[in-house]
């Protein structure tokens, strides 16, 4: 019986390239633990206007008054007590990779930003702990009137701007965790695109964690004016440590007319670190939004990334993969029709090994007098293994009669007649299971910009081992 189930399994993500520390001699980390005194000290540090101090303050007494998700993976080890809530690398951030000291540029050297951006990025940031330590945008961009930022020199330099947006997709009171990023947040991007204004290449933003115990709070804006057209990347990778951490980011996305949004996510945090996040786009008329969303880190993941079609004729598209290999990924998606022909679709993939947990947690929501809506929802899910899991929780909130909407889920496992037919056509075992998880991925890595395609293939290490499955 045990050779009838010997079976090539799929190789662990290779973590080793990011599972390094580097010593930095900090400028300031906070004692551990949350108190009305850090938050206010967060805010003198970053000189902020007295209406984003209050803002933080509200925030800190939400959070504090609110309580944990009682529904979900649970969060019952996440200790607030045992979290370094900011922790700031430098004092001030360099113009360009040789200013940064030499353990942040090795850091950033060895995940390969620098030749990135050289080569196919119009823009690139990159945060160390709490703050950006390096941000650049293409000089042509910025003559076209782009703003590519941190969140904190933005707050300075465009404080109208960000003031009239600030807040206004997702309110403090929208979770537990969003109130906690408004109250510490720090970091993150802010992204303006003029009328008219279409950027070829995208715009990456990387976050790293480095020392132990450090959360990451950033704080994401993107604002797409008429007819503009961007695409956002952003990567986040942690050495392992024995201890757990947290990032809890919020992204808030403004989706004018006409105007078309890509955000792409690579999540490859440590399987440390709690990944509980906000994101939420709003649409106006004729928009486009569209979530390209990848989980492969993290020792528990909370996303649900959302889109509010508020104008007649706009669209959302939400593409999520979840590989949960020993981990807990509760990942989905959610999309609000709030006007009259506006159309979506939800594509989530989960492959489960090793006792992980994959859940797919979803939402379309059609509001009276939403008329001509069209909305699909695909969930697949393939499990590896007898220990592993996958759960599905989609939820339909129909009020008009006149939409269409449409949901299917498969559930299964590499099935012994795909292995025979690929053997039949003489390739190994290993490379037959290879195949086949590689083609249940397509649909996900095909929307990515090919260097990244390339990464996340390397991530999900599809070469067998020969070990036992």
């Amino acid at each position: 019986m045990e050779q009838i189930n010997k079976r090539p399994d799929i190789k662990d993500v290779d973590y080793s390239p990011y599972d390094f520390k580097v010593s930095q001699d900090y400028v300031f980390v906070s004692p551990k633990g949350l108190n009305e005194e850090l938050v206010r000290d967060i805010s003198t540090r970053k000189n902020e206007p007295d209406w984003m101090l209050q803002l933080r303050l509200k925030a800190y007494n939400e959070f504090i008054s609110m309580p944990l998700p009682r529904w979900g993976p649970s969060l019952s080890d996440l200790n607030f007590e045992n979290i370094i809530f900011y922790a700031k690398p430098m004092n001030k951030q360099a113009k360009s990779w040789n200013e940064l000291p030499a353990s942040i540029k090795n850091t950033f050297d060895r995940l390969g930003l620098p030749e990135a951006e050289r080569n196919f990025l119009a823009g690139v940031g990159a945060q160390f702990e709490s703050d950006v330590v390096y941000h650049k945008i293409k000089k042509e961009l910025e003559e076209q009137g782009v703003i590519f930022s941190d969140m904190d020199g933005a707050l300075r330099e465009y404080g109208d701007i960000v003031k009239k947006y600030y807040g206004t997709v997702i309110p403090i009171r929208d979770n537990k965790f969003a109130a906690l990023t408004y109250a510490v947040w720090s970091g993150g991007s802010f992204v303006y695109v003029p009328k008219g204004v279409k950027i070829e290449k995208p715009l990456n933003a990387y976050f790293r964690l480095n020392a132990p115990d450090v959360g990451n709070f950033e704080r994401t804006l993107i604002i797409a004016e008429d007819d503009s057209d961007v695409h956002y990347i952003e990567g986040c990778t942690a050495p392992v440590y024995t201890t757990s951490s947290l990032h809890s980011g919020v992204v808030e996305i403004v989706v004018k007319k006409n105007a078309h949004v890509r955000y792409t996510t690579i999540q490859n945090w440590s399987k440390n670190v709690y990944n509980l996040v906000t994101q939420r786009a709003q649409v106006d008329e004729n928009g486009r939004m569209e979530w390209i969303d990848g989980n492969i880190g993290s020792k528990v993941t909370m996303k649900y990334p959302s889109i509010y079609l508020r104008g007649k004729g706009s669209r959302g598209e939400i593409l999520s993969v979840a590989y949960a290999n020993n981990q807990n990924i509760d990942s989905g998606g959610k999309i609000y029709h709030l006007a009259p022909n506006t159309s979506s679709k939800i594509t989530s993939k989960g492959i489960s090994k090793n006792g992980g947990s994959n859940v797919y947690r979803g939402m379309i929501y059609v509001a009276r007098g939403a008329t001509g809506v069209k909305s699909a929802v695909r969930c697949d899910a393939l499990i590896l293994d007898m220990k592993s899991k996958s759960d599905t929780y989609p939820y339909l909130n129909i009020n008009e009669n006149d939409a269409t909407t449409v949901h299917e889920a498969s559930v299964g496992k590499i099935g012994e007649e795909q292995m025979f037919y690929l053997r039949s056509r003489g390739l190994s075992e290993a490379e037959a299971q290879s195949m086949i998880v590689m083609g249940f991925l397509e649909p996900f890595t095909k929307e990515l910009p090919l260097d990244f395609a390339v990464e996340m293939n390397r991530l999900i290490d599809l070469d067998m081992t020969g070990a036992i499955g």
